[in-house]
């Protein structure tokens, strides 16, 4: 298996990340990749060695992926982005997923890792959503075979919901398994930029992206500068689009 990490400017919670996937089971056998752009000393003291270190050059998060996934050596491949913690038995769950040789790949349950009372709402709102619709987003630990993910073309290049556009497409390959345990997430984003109006944002892209409409315009919003780390404020309220 060869678990995945974008990272963007992102050394702290990158390094926290590592702390805990080198300690899961299986995870010493596990070819590990950090695909990132950025702060190239803060990254690399974050890696430690722990992990294959990349700089593709590319800025977007599906442009990071589809790099480390190239350069990845297993049959399997996990996505998890830097922010995020898998169970403990997270490795093991996902072998045991892919035995049945009908299944293409799948995700985790999504939860929080702050104990926050809106955080715990959006997250079972999301849970209704994912489980009716099977769409899955990055904050989940997306996982897929490999030879799969290179017969869909990895990633599509857009700078927001590549993973939702990428899960759709998986779908049609085969049977998507989700793992009902939770994969932790932080929820800064949500927290510096507030629950409920970050939440109604990412209706909106979501929204826009269903009826074929642009989203790539709310990118740079939704993302933040590229300069800037994942969970910063909101822009100005003049300098929207």
């Amino acid at each position: 298996m060869s678990v995945v990490l974008p990272a963007r400017n992102d050394a702290a919670a990158l390094r926290r990340t590592l702390d805990h996937l080198v300690r899961l089971p299986g995870a010493d056998t596990a070819d590990i990749v950090v695909a990132a752009s950025g702060d190239s000393e803060g990254t690399a003291r974050a890696v430690a060695g722990r992990a294959r270190l990349l700089w593709p050059g590319g800025s977007t998060r599906a442009e990071l992926m589809n790099a480390g996934a190239a350069a990845a050596r297993g049959e399997v491949l996990f996505f998890l982005h830097a922010d995020s913690f898998p169970p403990a038995d997270a490795l093991g769950r996902i072998e045991d997923a892919l035995r049945d040789p009908r299944a293409v790949g799948g995700a985790f349950e999504h939860r929080f890792a702050e104990p926050h009372p809106s955080l715990r709402a959006v997250t079972w709102i999301n849970r209704i959503r994912y489980r009716l619709t099977r769409n899955w987003y990055g904050d989940q630990g997306i996982f897929v075979r490999a030879a799969v993910f290179r017969a869909l073309g990895g990633y599509r290049n857009l700078r927001v919901l590549e993973d939702l556009d990428f899960t759709r497409r998986l779908k049609r390959r085969g049977r998507g398994v989700l793992i009902r345990e939770p994969l932790l997430t932080s929820g800064r984003r949500f927290l510096a930029r507030g629950p409920w109006r970050t939440f109604g944002f990412c209706a909106w892209l979501v929204l826009l992206y269903t009826l074929g409409l642009d989203t790539e315009r709310y990118a740079e919003r939704w993302r933040g500068p590229a300069e800037a780390p994942p969970g910063t404020p909101w822009p100005a309220r003049e300098a929207a689009p």
